[in-house]
């Protein structure tokens, strides 16, 4: 499984980094889930069940949009997770995404207590220019990410690099997310750089993506808006 981490994005006043680095493998934990990465792809087929309705909508400045891919929530009970002016409450964890949280935790050393889950059943199905910056996140966390189907290409833009007002002319960093890989974004990659999955209308087949997240035992208990 190819993992990666993010690094300091700032060196100094001059200088900006990439947030990515690549590890190398410590162990075989990696290469089993990527040996297993069909297998868990056709279980999740089976077992996740996507939002519809208003779960299925978001809002952006005011506006409510259909989202241009599938999602789920699963976690521990009670939890909640509110972005783009919607609250989603976990479901329970399926065996599948206990197996893979398990394995996650194995080659991380990080515990996880929610998962979002996005289906894209092709290459025009994509995700906006973001951070992951919610207030019900851990900030001492990282994300995992797992891919599986469709490779998709990932792209971070640091936030002086952007709109009108860009302060500083810094490249994007693009990295391919291939079938079974792990991308870890630890903390600050959600202060410094945004990220999305642009559309790719080439890419004919689907793609599961897991980012596994640590919410604030604060925020268990948090109303449905």
């Amino acid at each position: 499984m190819d993992t990666f981490v993010q690094k300091r994005p700032w060196t100094d006043d001059n200088e900006i980094t990439s947030p990515l680095k690549q590890l190398k493998s410590e162990g075989n934990q990696e290469e089993q889930l990527l040996e297993e990465a069909d297998d868990l792809f056709q279980k999740l087929e089976e077992e996740v069940v996507y939002s519809t309705g208003e779960e299925a909508m978001v809002q952006v400045f005011g506006k409510v949009y259909n989202i241009p891919r599938k999602q789920a929530t699963y976690g521990d009970s009670g939890l909640t997770y509110t972005y783009s002016g919607v609250t989603r409450l976990a479901c329970p964890w399926t065996p599948t995404l206990e197996y893979i949280r398990d394995s996650v935790t194995k080659i991380t050393g990080h515990t996880f207590n929610f998962v979002l889950i996005n289906r894209y059943k092709d290459g025009t199905d994509h995700m906006g220019e973001h951070r992951d910056d919610e207030k019900e996140l851990d900030p001492s966390s990282p994300i995992a990410s797992i891919s599986l189907g469709a490779a998709r290409d990932f792209i971070f833009r640091h936030r002086d690099a952007r709109g009108k007002r860009r302060g500083r002319r810094i490249e994007p960093v693009k990295v391919v997310l291939a079938h079974g890989s792990l991308l870890l974004m630890n903390s600050p990659t959600n202060t410094f750089w945004y990220h999305s999955l642009p559309v790719r209308k080439k890419i004919l087949l689907p793609r599961i993506n897991l980012t596994f997240r640590r919410i604030l035992p604060a925020c268990k208990d948090s109303k449905l808006l």
